[in-house]
């Protein structure tokens, strides 16, 4: 008789640490830190993090994090999941579908009377199994099926909106940064046009006047404000 296998540590409830916590050690971290900055200054990830050290002795190998998967699978405490993890149908899970699908993916109107239209199903049927509950409780078996099947319709069209909700959150993502980036833009073409006029009134000015100190109450507004414009310019790209 095979000897039964233990449990998987990293699956429980609440996991140990992996041994491999060991190795960040504060010599570590300083050991790594130096060799970090001896890599080229100029040389980052996209992402923002220091480069990856390729020959790295083996105490120090866990403390830069992989290069995250780009195909395949991974782990995660123990369990294996798929990076491009198809939703698979309700027919694909042998669960009983209660509505008709709409006829396109873009059908998001006809989701959402869907939803709503389950969602009256769910609270009508906790009402019949708070019914039986106190009338019957023995029959509450094939209520609480039914909930389930409610349920489970009901997320399994939520999960049908990911890639919806996806596309929106990077449109607006991207509608923030253009806008930043417009923002930025006008910022620094108001500051150009007040150089600019500094730049011209300055041109006005002539070098004996203002070496003996001869300058009108026009020039020292002029300089005045020249001087306001390079502590902007100081402050904005500082």
């Amino acid at each position: 008789m095979d000897d039964p296998q233990p449990p998987n540590p990293l699956a429980a409830a609440f996991p140990a640490p992996p041994p491999f916590w060991q190795s960040f050690t504060p010599e570590n971290i300083e050991r790594i830190s130096k060799l970090r900055a001896s890599q080229n200054p100029t040389k980052r990830e996209e992402n923002g993090l220091p480069p990856r050290i390729l020959d790295l002795p083996p105490e120090l190998r866990f403390l830069q994090p992989p290069e995250p998967p780009e195909e395949g699978v991974y782990r995660c405490f123990g369990d294996v999941f798929n990076l491009k993890d198809p939703l698979p149908t309700l027919q694909e899970m042998s669960i009983q579908q209660l509505y008709t699908p709409p006829p396109s993916p873009s059908s998001h109107v006809d989701r959402a009377l869907i939803l709503k239209r389950l969602a009256k199903s769910l609270l009508l049927n906790f009402l019949e199994l708070t019914g039986i509950m106190a009338t019957n409780p023995e029959q509450y078996e094939e209520k609480v099926q039914d909930l389930r099947t409610l349920f489970i319709n009901f997320h399994h069209l939520l999960n049908e909106y990911r890639p919806h909700q996806a596309r929106e959150s990077l449109i607006l993502m991207m509608q923030d940064q253009l806008e930043k980036s417009r923002r930025e833009t006008e910022g620094i073409r108001e500051v150009k046009e007040k150089v600019e006029g500094v730049i011209e009134g300055l041109g006005s000015v002539k070098l004996a006047e203002f070496g003996n100190g001869k300058l009108g109450k026009g020039k020292v507004d002029i300089v005045a404000e020249g001087r306001d414009v390079w502590e902007t310019l100081e402050k904005e790209f500082s």
